[in-house]
């Protein structure tokens, strides 16, 4: 089972390889839209390698609700 920080830090390294955005400013409480400019086919890139990553199933109707990198590292610990 991984810890909130290795979460964060796997997010991050995620992030960073689709968006292009550098790992230390993935921070839980940042926006996926907003502060990290993550767009809705980038944001379906990042759900599907988390999945992969970290072994969890996350329907498209959950998505929706990851706004911030914190809501998605809190359901990835929920459902892992």
């Amino acid at each position: 089972m991984a810890t909130k920080d290795e979460v964060l830090e796997g997010l991050a390294e995620i992030v960073n390889e689709i968006a292009g955005i550098p790992t230390e400013d993935v921070q839980l409480d940042k926006s996926f839209t907003d502060d990290l400019d993550v767009d809705s086919l980038s944001m379906v890139e990042v759900v599907v390698a988390a999945e992969e990553r970290f072994d969890v199933k996350i329907p498209d109707d959950e998505v929706k609700n990851l706004k911030t990198v914190g809501d998605a590292v809190d359901y990835i610990l929920a459902h892992a």
